[in-house]
């Protein structure tokens, strides 16, 4: 379906791990590779200002909510950082964590570096643990720097063995949309942020 004033297509998939957001890849499968044949011929065979894209990026080892869109308009508005949309994710520990992480993300760490991102001071990041052992967190932040969630993890002395987003501003993942799903929507303002 499309947006009938602009003819913009719009997308919500469930991103399944393993998939990169690109669209070629040497190495992994791309989340383009699970859309029928017309949707990915508007990837590499566009018409002019009509390039399906994703919005933002989730890494190859994340699942979750991820858009869709041939709006540059609407990508502008969820990844501009001064619009502030929360992004929240949910997050599978390798050990155990401890309250002390709350009081230290929400103070802002430095981000320890990582391939192509160097060390990087990161602002307020929202932490709730959301079991008794403390190995499953959910997390809420503003920004989107490079394996942001990962590497605040990191500089709390653990590893994340999965992550996945659940929710964008106020725009939660259909519970009933499995990994490697996706379902199309009329309008962007049926999405509030």
């Amino acid at each position: 379906m499309k947006n009938e004033n602009e003819n913009n297509i719009y997308l919500i998939m469930n991103k399944p791990a393993g998939y990169v957001c690109s669209a070629v890849s040497d190495s992994h499968k791309t989340v383009y590779e699970l859309l029928p044949q017309e949707m990915r011929e508007l990837v590499s065979k566009p018409k002019r200002g009509h390039r399906l894209h994703t919005v933002g990026r989730l890494d190859c080892d994340t699942s979750g909510l991820l858009f869709l869109t041939t709006d540059g308009h609407f990508s502008h508005r969820l990844t501009s950082p001064e619009n502030k949309i929360e992004k929240t994710y949910i997050v599978r520990l390798k050990n155990p964590g401890n309250l002390s992480y709350i009081e230290k993300a929400e103070k802002g760490l430095i981000l320890p570096p990582e391939k192509k991102a160097p060390q990087q001071l990161s602002q307020t990041a929202y932490l709730t643990p959301l079991d008794p052992q403390f190995l499953l967190w959910q997390v809420k932040i503003t920004e989107g720097k490079f394996h942001q969630v990962r590497r605040i993890f990191m500089a709390l002395q653990n590893e994340v063995e999965q992550l996945k987003r659940t929710k964008i501003g106020h725009f939660e993942l259909p519970s009933e949309l499995n990994e490697g799903d996706f379902m199309e929507i009329n309008h962007p303002d049926e999405i509030s942020f």
